[in-house]
This record gives C-alpha cells, structure tokens and sequence, in this order.
C-alpha cells in the first residue's frame, strides 16, 4: 500500500482534517487552562483574600492534579479511544471553569482550580488521536504541528483574556466573564468535536480483543523495567506533596489554609496512595515476568524513563518560565507591566514554529535520540544564557534585587533574542519528545504519553516550589542544570527505538 505524501493543508484527506480537529481541541484545552494568569491584577483587586503569595498558589493548583489526570486519562484513551475521552474532558470540564470564575473564597478557589487543572491531560488525547491516523515516518511532523499549534492556545490566552475581561466586558465582572466564556466555548466544542472525526481510518479499527488490552498499569519487559517504574512512579505522589505543602502555608486573613495535622494527614493518604499504585503494578507485572514475556511485546521501559526526565526538563521549565517571566523583564528592566508581557510572550510564541521543527527535525535526522540530545543540549545552553540576561543589584528591605547586565534599550532586544533562541531548544525538545513516544510502543502511547505527560507537571511544581525560595537569576541556572542532567541521562538510557522510520505496520 503507498502512503500519501504528508501535505498539512490537503483537506481531501481525512487524516489531515482530523488533525486540525484535534489542534483546535488542544489549543481551546490550554486556553483555558492558562486563562488565570493574564487576570492576576484583576483577581488580586477583587478579593481582600488574595495576595501575590496566594495567586502563586493557585498557579501551583494548576498543574498540579493535571499529573494524575494525565495519567488516568492516558490510560482511558487506550481503552476508550481519543475522541470520546477527548469531548468528554472538554465538556465535563466546565463545571469547575464555571465555579472558578464565579468564586468568592480562596477555598473555592483552590479546589475549583484543583479539578480544572486536569483539562491539562487534553494534551495527551491528542497525541493518541494523532498517532492513530498517521504512519511512522510522518508521525514527528504530526504530532509536532499538533502540539505547537495547540499549545499557542495559552499565548492567545495571555492576548486575549485580559483583552476580553477588562477592555470588551468591562466592570467588575468583565473577568469573571472572560473566564466563562473561555470554558463555555471549549464545552461546546468538546460536543461538536465528537461528531467530527472517528478514532481510526476505516483500515486500522482494532478489534474488542485489542481494545480489552487497555489498563492503567503498563505492563513491562523485564524486572529491571518493573524496579524502574516503581521507581518513576514516585515523584508523581511526591510533587503533591510539595503543593499540599506550598497551600498549608498560605495566610488567609492572617491564619493558614489548614493546619499541620491536616497536612499530615494529606501526605498519609498520598501515601497511602502510591503503596496501592505498588500494589497494583506488582499484581499486574509479577504473573507476566514469571510466566515470560513474549519477544513481540518486550519494549525498554529506560527509554520511559528517560521521556519523562526530557519533558520533566523542557515542558516542566516551559510551565514554570511561563508563570515568571513577565514579573522578571518587568523588575529587571523597570518597563510597564503590559510590555513586559509582550517581551515574555516572545516564549510562547515560538511554539508555532518551534515544536513543528522538532518533530520535523526527529523524522528528518534518521535518530530521534540524537535529535533529543541536542534538543536538551540546547536547553542546557540557552538557560545559561538567560541566567547572563540579568546580574545582582543592591538589597532592597532584605530582598535581592536584579539588573540589566548591561545598560541600553539594546540590551533589551538583546535578552528577547535569547529568550527565544532558549524557547526555540525547550519547545523543539517538546516535539522531539512525543514523536518518540509513538515509536515506543505504539498500543500503550497513551500510557507513556500520559505519564511523560504527567513529568512536564511534576517538573512544573517541582520548579514553582524551587522558584519560591530563588531569585530568578539563580532559577534560571537551576532550569540549565535540569535539562543538563536529563542530557546525560538521554545518553544513558533512551534506546533508539525500532522502525521509528519505517511504515505503519498496522499495530495497535
């Protein structure tokens, strides 16, 4: 059978057209899912509750239950198939939207923030979608322009909410509104997109014995592969914690969130929670191991592990510069707010170009894992660059303060070029991540795109709770050394993976 060429805009095709159906679908998922952010002025103005502290902890909230939500729905979308659980997410999704933008306590807040943060798994939908309809060799290309395309969904939101809430509605609940409408519009998307597109070509519909094969607990190849996913699955349940931590000390009117014997209590149950997540892949892979593993079905689970530190060390700092980056241009260079966002948005928008190329790059290059090591080299650098953007200034009421390492609107321009040179390494990594991932195994993509997935979290949190305790120069060669670390690890452990280039074989 000859595949068709890879043509991005030929409609005639129905691959192509689900492609730009599934886009959409994850650029609304992260237009929502970043639509806080832009509003910090305006929330912080609405509620006596709310400080500088407490909204970067809602943005901690934010990525913090999308970890298991990845998980679970990478797991759902190899038993149930992409579109259902696709639609579903966006629909299901609104309750907690609705509940946030119309909240009035910081409890609401959290826990509404808590449960909307899993509309961050949508991600991971797609890549199924995507891996589904198109062939090995395109498969970079696909799930490149997919995830740059979509995830431009939180650079719009930046433009666009802020533009919504405080210019076209405005009073004081032009904001809230903004929000609404955001979740609204995603929810009825989410309906449509199930009368859109189909799960498989016609050709490639698994049958219910395939489809049974579906389980939230990846099987593995051997006893070193099971000690490595005990090992991995760790920090999941470890990164809740640091976010349990981070709400506990917040100050509500003068008192924390919760008590200590509360947190502990949460951390038991966290606990408790990974002891059965054991339980669960002990039960499941013991039986397998000790009966043989078919040669067919045997695949590196170090190559899982090393997907999910590149995507800990790209995906996880993309999250966390994100979240930064305007307060940092805005302090260091003494410019207005609104520019500020305009210069940290030069970030963002690379993603258009940046996560194409490292898909395109991972197909062209005949290695996906040479490919991810200069990806993470390149990170490594131009986070070292970034930390040369700025230098230590005098110690203002106790605090460190930063300034320009040079003077000049020159040095400006200059610190954007290298903000983009570095957004250009961290999201051509992203890329480079999940067209791998396919190529693994492709009937568990969902799983090891969930839990790759759930890393770029774990790396968020992880790096936000870091962030609390550093200055933003310091943080920055925190982030080098991260993607410098998964480097060497790459180098270690990901396996060149086995026709990454060759036909669709037709598996499932």
């Amino acid at each position: 059978m000859t595949e068709e060429r890879f043509k991005l805009f030929d409609f005639k095709q129905e691959k192509v057209r689900v492609l730009h159906y599934t886009w959409i679908a994850f650029f609304l998922t992260f237009f929502v899912w970043f639509n806080m952010a832009p509003l910090k002025t305006a929330m912080v103005e609405a509620f006596d509750f709310l400080d500088g502290k407490n909204f970067k902890s809602l943005l901690l909230c934010n990525v913090a239950l999308t970890i298991p939500a990845r998980i679970i729905v990478g797991a759902l979308v190899d038993r149930y198939g992409p579109r259902v659980v696709f639609s579903g997410i966006m629909i299901v999704t609104l309750i907690p939207g609705l509940l946030f933008a119309f909240g009035n306590s910081f409890t609401q807040l959290v826990i509404s923030r808590l449960l909307l943060s899993s509309i961050g798994a949508g991600f991971v939908i797609g890549i199924k979608m995507t891996a589904n309809w198109f062939p090995a060799k395109h498969i970079g290309r696909a799930e490149g322009f997919y995830a740059g395309w979509g995830n431009f969904g939180s650079a719009a939101a930046a433009g666009l909410i802020p533009f919504i809430g405080l210019t076209l509605l405005q009073g004081e609940m032009g904001w809230r509104w903004a929000m609404a409408i955001s979740s609204i519009v995603t929810a009825i998307y989410g309906a449509v997109y199930y009368f859109l597109v189909k799960d498989y070509p016609d050709d490639k519909i698994p049958t219910k014995q395939e489809k049974k094969k579906g389980s939230s607990v990846m099987p593995v190849s051997s006893y070193a592969g099971l000690i490595q996913y005990l090992f991995w699955t760790i920090p999941l349940y470890a990164a809740l914690g640091l976010l349990v931590r981070n709400l506990q000390k917040q100050q509500i009117h003068g008192k924390d969130m919760f008590s200590q014997e509360i947190m502990y209590g949460i951390f038991a149950v966290l606990a408790a929670f990974l002891i059965y997540q054991f339980v669960r892949i002990l039960k499941f892979n013991l039986p397998r191991l000790k009966a043989g593993v078919p040669e067919e079905e045997k695949f590196p689970f170090s190559s899982v592990g090393a997907l999910n530190m590149t995507y800990f060390a790209n995906f996880g700092a993309e999250l966390a510069v994100v979240s930064m980056l305007p307060f940092f241009f805005e302090s260091t260079f003494k410019i207005s707010p609104q520019l500020a966002g305009l210069v940290a948005g030069s970030f963002a928008v690379i993603n258009l170009i940046a996560r194409p190329l490292g898909g395109y790059l991972s197909d062209k290059m005949n290695s996906r894992k040479k490919t991810m090591l200069m990806y993470m080299l390149g990170i490594s650098l131009g986070f070292g660059l970034m930390s040369l953007i700025s230098k230590y200034g005098p110690v203002v009421d106790g605090e460190q303060t930063l300034v320009p390492m040079f003077e000049g609107t020159w040095w400006l321009v200059t610190a954007v070029i290298i903000t983009m040179f570095c957004s250009l390494f961290v999201q051509g990594a992203e890329g480079a991540t999940f067209a791998m991932i396919p190529s693994i195994k492709k009937e568990m993509t969902g799983r090891i795109a969930g839990m790759a997935g759930a890393y770029g979290n774990v790396g968020a949190v992880t790096y936000l709770f870091i962030l609390s305790m550093v200055d933003s120069k310091t943080f920055f060669v925190v982030l080098a050394i991260g993607a410098a670390i998964s480097f060497v690890w790459c180098i270690i452990a990901l396996k060149e993976p086995e026709g990454a280039f060759g036909e669709d074989e037709g598996g499932h």
